[in-house]
């Protein structure tokens, strides 16, 4: 990881390489790893993803909508970053039993969400169950590295757990997935218009779209650089 390291949320900890040979990944980051995979191409299909964009996925752990990103993507226009080097590891065995090492995916191990260094500018990109776990200083800084690398034109899109207005201080139960959220602790919420005002700090125009069917009420915001 690079210097300065963020403070990592529960998913900090490093699965063993006979954990990770045994499928352990899979539940260690959230289960479901069809579904929310095959649900994440689905929705960035939707939104106008063809196989000649690149896609930068951020938080993209052992690569559970990866593969089906990667499968999908010509070589080579598939990025993945995540903080946790034991997942990145999981995501090479994934690789090697999806048989896609032909595609050219890159992966980096890094804490700062510094895409900067692919060295590569993004068409698309996108960070599932990330933001849920990130206090605000932090997605901001996703945020402006994000906007950093996205081509002109290019949209990041994100979820997390919605709260009913800015600085709500009480919990908030979210259905369907009994998952509870609060304000200072992980898993957070946040309104609507605090990312507004995240992203206007990045340098980013705030898309919400809300609803996407997300199995554990995610909500899903979209955020643009200008053409």
């Amino acid at each position: 990881m690079s210097g300065g390291a963020l403070e990592p949320n529960a998913y900090g900890r490093q699965l063993t390489a006979d954990e990770i040979a045994d499928g352990a990944h899979r539940d260690f980051i959230g289960g479901m790893w069809e579904t929310m995979g095959e649900m994440q191409l689905a929705f960035l299909q939707a939104q106008g993803l063809r196989p000649d964009h690149t896609l930068l996925d951020i938080g993209c752990g052992a690569l559970r909508g990866g593969v089906h990103f990667i499968r999908y993507l010509a070589a080579g226009n598939y990025y993945g970053l995540d903080i946790n080097a034991s997942l990145i590891a999981a995501a090479n065995h994934e690789l090697q039993v999806e048989g896609l090492l032909d595609k050219q995916p890159h992966l980096l191990v890094d804490s700062l969400f510094e895409a900067h260094r692919f060295g590569q500018r993004f068409d698309y990109a996108i960070a599932q169950s990330v933001f849920t776990h990130l206090p605000m200083n932090h997605i901001i800084r996703c945020l402006v590295e994000t906007q950093r690398v996205l081509a002109p034109g290019g949209t990041l899109f994100a979820t997390f757990f919605e709260a009913p207005a800015s600085a709500h201080l009480g919990q908030v139960a979210h259905a369907p997935g009994e998952i509870v959220t609060s304000y200072d602790q992980d898993p957070y919420h946040y309104s609507v218009d605090e990312f507004h005002w995240m992203a206007a700090a990045a340098g980013l125009t705030l898309h919400p779209i809300g609803d996407w069917n997300h199995p554990r009420a995610q909500r899903m915001l979209s955020f643009s650089l200008p053409a």
